[in-house]
């Protein structure tokens, strides 16, 4: 069972690398994602703005739809009667807290923290945080899981194929130094597993 249910902001969701690891970190049970149709759309807006392509293939739709699918219960609903109990610094990311408080959700991640003042979070048992610090909480946790999850994530990518080095790459060009760097230090845990296991890990990510 999950330890914990946090809710997604969009601007997580964007990086793709950085989403990945999100969800294979929620996939190996580590926590519950949590998100709402709006952030979904917000997200959707922001890949194809970003990358136009997306857009003319429909392949951010698409990735949402997956989210959706592989994390069925992830999707919070009525939260909107909530959005006149919060009061922000910008009224456009109230959704964000009321689908926190609707999902039960223990905190935020978000790459926006000054959007979500500590003292507002904080009447609703909330707390908002920067991917990276997320990341690093998840490393001292359970740092095998957390491995493993990075591993599985590497071995489903395609065209190209990457490492879990080039993943750390990419999550540090995110602002995720503090767990890229970390994480290096852990790779010990990867290469113990293959020899322990003959590769299985890397086999369930196919």
């Amino acid at each position: 069972m999950a330890r914990f249910s946090a809710v997604l902001d969009a601007c997580v969701l964007v990086p793709i690398a950085q989403a990945d690891t999100l969800l294979y970190m929620a996939e190996a049970g580590l926590y519950r994602p949590l998100w709402s149709k709006r952030i979904l759309e917000e997200t959707i807006r922001a890949l194809e703005a970003i990358h136009p392509d997306m857009k003319e293939s429909g392949a951010a739709r698409h990735r949402t739809a997956v989210m959706n699918q592989a994390f069925d219960d992830a999707c919070v609903e009525g939260w909107e009667e909530l959005l006149g109990a919060i009061s922000l610094p910008d009224e456009n990311d109230r959704h964000v807290v009321a689908a926190a408080i609707q999902g039960r959700a223990d905190l935020i991640v978000t790459a926006n923290l000054k959007d979500f003042p500590t003292e507002v979070l904080g009447r609703f048992n909330l707390e908002a945080q920067h991917p990276d610090e997320f990341f690093v909480n998840q490393l001292d946790l359970d740092p095998a899981e957390v491995m493993r999850s990075l591993q599985v994530q590497a071995a489903a990518t395609r065209n190209p194929a990457l490492t879990v080095a080039d993943i750390l790459a990419s999550l540090e060009r995110c602002d995720a130094w503090r767990f890229a760097e970390a994480a290096r230090a852990q790779t010990w845990r990867l290469e113990r597993s293959q020899v322990e296991g003959g590769g299985d890990d890397k086999a369930r990510g196919d």
